[in-house]
């Protein structure tokens, strides 16, 4: 409201929505109780009810549709509080493992384990995040619906509960090193959408492919044969299986798997990008 909204402006980001649609009692029922996109049989009914032409009422219901949508200007807002957020955390990860011996060397994350201390600096990194996918969680269903909803629906109940539980369990030194991956392509992505509800075009195109680049080496590289190989092999090797890694490793798996589904989407739009020549 006093940050991003002024920076929108500024960038000649105006907050007025899409054409409104004229106000019709009938059209409005159908379109709230029986379909947003009636097909041509109920077109005709309505045609004849209200003696309108068909073109016209199919303009309505297409005005109607994007008088739904949110503003770019709101978008944007969303997106920069996003990016501060991810960027913001990231840094602060970053710094705080480079100190950290398990983040030279995995096997550190399973040594003296569970005896292992919890410092206020990772508790807070911890803390901070958690209380931010829970934020994501319940404002999901408030915010600017999306096509991936329920995919990310599964992501968010997936993460707080591979935070919870790993806090819970005390591993959470293993924990930051999966926050922090994760963390280093999202504010590349909130700033690629930033470029584009601006009309960037060419800032867009350069984040949206470093962010894809990033995203893939991380959640297909990084992840598997860093995170995964660390929970699977080594801590079998140094403290053995035990009831809660067997839930641990499923938590972690799953979100293995949403990272190849996104992989493959990111992966179809940079071509798409490369074919028309703009993303």
């Amino acid at each position: 409201r006093f940050i991003a909204k002024p920076c929108a402006i500024n960038l000649g980001i105006q907050d007025s929505g899409p054409h409104r649609a004229q106000p019709n009692a009938i059209l409005e029922k159908v379109f709230t109780s029986i379909t947003k996109s009636p097909d041509g049989k109920r077109l005709e009914g309505l045609s004849k009810q209200l003696d309108w032409d068909v073109r016209k009422i199919q303009r309505w219901f297409r005005h109607r549709r994007n008088q739904d949508k949110p503003t770019t200007l709101t978008k944007f807002c969303e997106s920069m509080w996003r990016f501060t957020f991810y960027l913001s955390i990231f840094s602060y990860g970053i710094r705080f493992l480079w100190s950290a011996p398990w983040f030279w060397d995995t096997r550190q994350c399973w040594y003296n384990y569970p005896f292992q201390p919890l410092t206020s600096r990772l508790y807070y990194y911890y803390i901070l995040e958690l209380a931010f996918y829970w934020s994501l969680m319940f404002s999901q269903f408030t915010d600017i619906k999306r096509k991936d909803f329920l995919i990310m629906f599964v992501h968010h109940l997936a993460t707080i509960g591979l935070i919870t539980f790993s806090y819970m369990n005390n591993m959470v030194r293993v924990g930051t090193l999966v926050l922090c991956l994760h963390d280093a392509s999202d504010f590349l992505l909130e700033a690629a959408k930033l470029a584009n509800y601006a009309k960037y075009q060419r800032l867009c195109d350069a984040f949206f492919m470093l962010f894809g680049v990033v995203f893939i080496v991380t959640r297909l590289g990084i992840y598997p044969f860093w995170i995964l190989n660390t929970t699977l092999f080594e801590s079998w090797e140094l403290i053995g299986p035990y009831p809660s890694w067997w839930l641990f490793n499923g938590l972690l798996i799953t979100l293995q798997i949403l990272h190849i589904i996104w992989s493959y989407l990111i992966i179809r739009i940079a071509y798409k990008a490369l074919v028309r020549g703009k993303v």
